[in-house]
């Protein structure tokens, strides 16, 4: 199988990269670099690993696109090439929809130019909104209402796969995509090789490790006035290895013309504050705190339903609690101080 991973040299991309080759597929990877991680796909095996190529460019570059297409026939793209900061989105909304729906357009414009049969998406739980009451824990046909341009950018998207599909479809070229809403992605993959590195790093567990490693001086605890038991955000996490084995499930297991949404995460909603008094546990260090503002963009209270992709893709976390997830993360991060750029 050949599989088209953009984005493939970002942190879930190049574990998707990890995965897919060593179950022994042909992995192309199209990435600009803007943030994802050259020495990652080194790791991984560029330039040495018969089944990895790189073509380097914009999603957004129709011409960069048509070249990560040729050659042998693309059986699968997994689509996490955008960009994902939900506050930095408030701030550049026109940056956010050129990048993650114009650039997937150009994707599913080669997708139908080339004849590929399925996308397995990169979607995201922001494309709920804040839920209404009595849909929490969140099933997948909660109420989409996205409170940020990241999240709408994500929903846009998803109509995006789904009118296309339904057109091939109907003209006998059966698409089948998969909408994979994640919750917040954590953890290093296990052997150690590659792990989650940053540049600005926004994402709460990585930044308390930071604080713990002292490469920081504190944590800044954004808003303590939410609707929930402790006035902090609450979401449901995912270990990334547990993310990239439901993608893999999903590129397997759906029929031709079935497009289905899917969430992905523990079925748990975790606190900031329970978030940090477990990565004190897990690092034994001191992480300080200090108050800051709400970031704009955020939902209140996040976590999912799992219920539909386990009994339909068969997919069960192997990582089920935050302090194992933050492990993985935390062992990546001792062996790794400075990411992947140790003069950083």
């Amino acid at each position: 199988m050949a599989v088209l991973v953009t984005g493939g040299a970002g942190y879930i991309g190049s574990h998707a990269v990890q995965r897919l080759l060593r179950d022994g597929a042909r992995v192309v990877v199209m990435d600009n670099f803007v943030r994802g991680r050259r020495e990652a796909l080194h790791r991984l095996g560029l330039g040495t690993h018969p089944a990895l190529s790189l073509i380097e460019g914009d999603i957004a570059d129709a011409a960069a696109v048509h070249r990560a297409f040729t050659g042998e026939p693309i059986d699968t793209v997994m689509h996490f090439a955008a960009l994902a900061y939900v506050g930095e989105s408030v701030h550049e909304p026109l940056r956010y929809y050129r990048a993650n729906v114009e650039g997937l357009a150009r994707i599913l414009e080669a997708c139908e130019a080339h004849n590929v049969p399925r996308l397995v998406f990169s979607s995201s739980c922001s494309t709920y909104g804040n839920p209404p009451e009595g849909m929490i824990p969140v099933p997948e046909d909660c109420p989409q209402s996205p409170v940020s341009p990241y999240g709408r950018t994500k929903l846009i998207g998803e109509w995006l796969i789904r009118d296309a599909a339904a057109r091939w479809t109907a003209q006998g070229r059966p698409f089948s995509a998969a909408f994979l809403r994640y919750f917040n992605v954590c953890g290093s993959d296990r052997t150690g090789l590659i792990g989650e590195d940053h540049e600005p790093e926004t994402h709460l567990i990585p930044i308390l490790l930071q604080v713990a490693q002292g490469r920081r001086t504190h944590i800044d605890l954004l808003g303590e006035d939410y609707p929930t038991p402790d006035g902090t955000c609450v979401r449901d996490y995912v270990h990334v290895e547990d993310l990239i084995e439901a993608h893999v499930l999903a590129m397997r297991r759906l029929a031709p013309g079935v497009v289905r949404a899917f969430n992905v995460g523990i079925g748990r909603g975790y606190s900031v504050r329970e978030v940090i008094e477990a990565a004190r546990r897990v690092t034994g260090r001191d992480i300080p705190v200090r108050s800051a503002p709400r970031r704009e963009g955020d939902a209140a209270m996040l976590f999912n339903n799992p219920a539909r992709i386990t009994s339909e893709l068969g997919w069960k976390a192997s990582v089920s609690t935050i302090e194992d997830m933050i492990d993985t993360a935390w062992k990546w991060s001792l062996a790794n101080p400075r990411g992947y750029s140790p003069g950083r």
